[in-house]
């Protein structure tokens, strides 16, 4: 018989959305669930007990069994209905992937043409993979390293001869023979399939009797879970469609395995933080991200409390003022043009400044009125202070802010007004904790990613994450910057109330408007942006605002439960010295409520808070004050 096309497949491999560690998100097929091996990765136990119930000449007919087939015929017309099959593994491969099930003639005739032309196209090897992938096994199960994780919790390798033969025996009827069906039918049919592989030779009577008496460790049906990360799947979704020239076909219906930078026990982490924090809020909304500075991984990625309810994935949101959480950027502004160091100060009340030529005049306040004189840098960014904001990018100027914004990855509208300060311009939480995972990794910016790379059924790679990396600031700066910021979490912060959830070092930033709260931090392994407000013009109330610290603590610690606690790596360029706060000169022993600040190498103080010099060990050197045990850690871990 001359080769034939083939019609197209109805059962074509499913597309699978995959975690950074190999735990499938989410498979593109309408709720089956599947997973596809090669023959390589199935028990020989589980191919041979299939060849011997379902077909014991596979490997030496064309496609159909000549002898099966004439038995079944007298059998058939002896009750004038179509009453016993002789399909092949080909045959009913063949019906699966381009036929009905309808008990038709026609149909069977159909079934042995198309049978026969696989046959002429595939090997046998081809065949027998592609039947055990697409076999159906009950329970919205297809394939065989699908059935062997839901009955038994592992890979389709590790299946032993007793477990081979209860799968083998199930696909002849799901209903009846599952074991979650009915275990008396299920070990019935068990023990047929051992016997026919002890006749076709494939084992000895003494290992089929074995087999039968081996303990099955049948899992037990759990309702399955509704699938993680509704928002991150959509992203991945876009990104492959819009940017990667993936068409929506092939991406729905071509078998494709997307490989991500999600971690799903990071993600589930995260939807139950926020479910937790948002619970008995009302219509209130929360986002969370969080990429992984050190490659720019998205980790984590919720875009509002429910996806079921609402699809609209807020991390994207470009309408929502960061408020405080954008002055760092005003501020690694001011440190880069060395015109401020930690010690800078300006006097925090009401004050009127001018612009544009003394043209126009801009009047911030400060949240609830309150002010604090003389501050330096370090109090104004714990305290976040917006009149000493207003007066550093004044210094500055508002176009040097938006350029450092620039390189920062953050692309949202921006204007050169006194008001940028105070973040009244919309960024996404998406390029909110892109631009802090800057401060995270020293200086260093990297595309963030999502999608690492994306196979063809066949294998071959169709497209591969190549992240662009630029050094946007000189590590030093940044490791000012989150020393700095590492201050908002201490006493006096306005993070200070969740630092007790903290058991690690953390810098960050938080911000709030009439309509939004933030919190924007770090550690060494993950960058965060949660904001939390209403979707629709809504103000939110004093205890609202209140909210986007501790989902942020909370989804930080558990995120990073199994990895040790880091401090921030200091790089060279910068010194550490103890100074008193009042003077902002360096302190001895007759400044005595001293603190541990970081400078850039060159802008440290040098002259002491009094004439006194301080005293001197054995050997000629200043004997430093002592600090608290955290500052001596940091003081030790930078020496």
């Amino acid at each position: 018989m001359r080769s034939q096309a083939l019609p197209v497949s109805k059962m074509d491999p499913s597309t699978e959305i995959i975690d950074i560690h190999g735990e499938i998100l989410e498979t593109l097929n309408g709720g089956r669930n599947s997973q596809s091996v090669t023959l390589q990765e199935i028990s020989p136990y589980l191919i041979q007990a299939t060849l011997a119930i379902e077909d014991r000449s596979f490997y030496h007919h064309v496609g159909f069994d000549v002898k099966g087939i004439a038995r079944a015929t007298v059998v058939n017309l002896q009750h004038m209905a179509k009453v016993q099959g002789a399909g092949t593994i080909t045959q009913q491969l063949a019906r699966n992937m381009y036929l009905t099930h309808e008990r038709t003639w026609t149909r069977k005739l159909k079934e042995t043409y198309y049978a026969v032309q696989m046959e002429l196209q595939m090997s046998k090897d081809e065949i027998l993979d592609q039947y055990l992938n697409q076999i159906y096994y009950g329970h919205s199960t297809y394939g065989i390293q699908a059935a062997s994780r839901l009955f038994f919790g592992k890979d389709a390798l590790d299946l032993t001869l007793a477990e081979s033969a209860m799968l083998a025996g199930i696909p002849k009827g799901p209903r009846y023979y599952s074991p979650y069906y009915d275990l008396k039918n299920a070990k019935e049919r068990q023990g047929t399939v051992l016997q026919t592989m002890v006749t076709a030779g494939a084992i000895t009577q003494q290992e089929a009797d074995q087999a039968s008496k081996d303990k099955l460790d049948i899992l037990a049906l759990e309702p399955r879970k509704p699938p993680i990360g509704g928002y991150f799947r959509d992203y991945v979704r876009n990104l492959a469609t819009e940017q990667f020239g993936i068409s929506e076909e092939l991406f729905e219906e071509g078998g494709l395995k997307v490989y991500t930078s999600l971690d799903a026990t990071t993600q589930r982490i995260a939807e139950q933080v926020v479910t937790e924090q948002m619970d008995k809020q009302g219509e209130l909304q929360a986002a969370l991200i969080a990429i992984d500075p050190r490659n720019g991984y998205v980790r984590a990625m919720v875009g509002g409390r429910s996806y079921a309810e609402n699809q609209f994935n807020r991390v994207f949101a470009n309408t929502r003022q960061p408020g405080s959480a954008f002055k760092p950027i005003v501020y690694i502004t001011a440190l880069q043009q060395k015109q401020f160091t930690p010690l800078t100060r300006f006097k925090s009340e009401p004050t009127t400044f001018s612009y544009d030529n003394g043209r126009q005049s801009y009047t911030p306040n400060n949240f609830g009125n309150i002010y604090f004189n003389w501050i330096d840098l370090r109090q104004a960014i714990a305290k976040s202070d917006n009149i000493f904001a207003v007066h550093s990018i004044i210094e500055v100027g508002a176009d040097n802010v938006i350029a450092t914004a620039r390189r920062m990855g953050i692309t949202s509208p921006m204007k050169p007004l006194p008001s940028l300060a105070l973040g009244t311009f919309p960024v996404s939480p998406f390029e909110m904790a892109s631009a802090f995972a800057i401060f995270a990794s020293g200086g260093m910016r990297t595309d963030p990613v999502a999608i690492l790379r994306i196979e063809n059924r066949t294998g071959r790679v169709l497209y591969e994450a190549k992240p662009v990396q630029e050094q946007v600031f000189d590590p030093a700066y940044t490791y000012v910057m989150t020393h700095l910021m590492e201050g908002v979490f201490e006493q006096g912060g306005t993070g200070n109330r969740v630092s007790a959830v903290l058991k690690r070092p953390v810098a960050g930033k938080t911000g709030t408007t009439n309509t939004d709260a933030w919190l924007v931090g770090y550690t060494p392994e993950l960058s965060t942006a949660v904001w939390v407000g209403y979707d629709k013009d809504r103000n939110i109330s004093t205890l609202e605002s209140h909210l986007a610290a501790p989902i942020f603590a909370e989804f930080t610690e558990r995120a990073l439960e199994s990895v040790p606690p880091k401090l921030f790596p200091i790089p060279p360029g910068v010194v550490s010295v103890n100074i008193d706060p009042i003077s902002g000169k360096l302190a001895n022993e007759d400044c005595p409520k001293s603190r541990l600040e970081t400078f850039i190498q060159g802008t440290e103080p040098t002259q002491y808070c009094t004439e006194q010099q301080p005293k001197k060990d054995s050997v000629g050197t200043p004997v430093k004050p002592k600090g608290t045990w955290w500052e001596d850690l940091k003081r030790w871990w930078g020496e």
